[in-house]
């Protein structure tokens, strides 16, 4: 495996440095590409205001995906209890980060 390298990423207009393995910087910039479109779809719907907020409904937007496309043919994908805590967990880490990245 070889040594993280910086990113820049940008999303909503803010560039973001971030750590990545060189084999899978095409992943988080494309991750990146598809967050910032989430993000600005929801921004753009007028219905929800702040970044902290885009950020939480864009992140259980594709969690929610995630679910469904993890879902067996037939049936109806249902987090369980430990599936919800390790998302809320996340959810906790991003914007702390996202906190952290905004002081900075």
């Amino acid at each position: 495996m070889s040594q993280p390298n910086t990113v820049t990423v940008k999303i909503l207009d803010k560039e973001y440095q971030v750590a990545c393995p060189e084999e899978q910087e095409a992943e988080l910039v494309s991750s990146a590409k598809y967050l910032d479109k989430q993000m600005r779809g929801i921004r753009d719907s007028g219905r929800v205001i702040g970044l902290e907020r885009i950020a939480v409904m864009a992140a259980l937007n594709t969690s929610y995906e995630l679910l469904q496309a993890s879902a067996q043919p037939g049936e109806q994908a249902t987090p369980d209890g430990n599936t919800v805590k390790r998302l809320a967990n996340k959810l906790d880490e991003a914007l702390y980060d996202l906190r952290q990245l905004e002081i900075n």
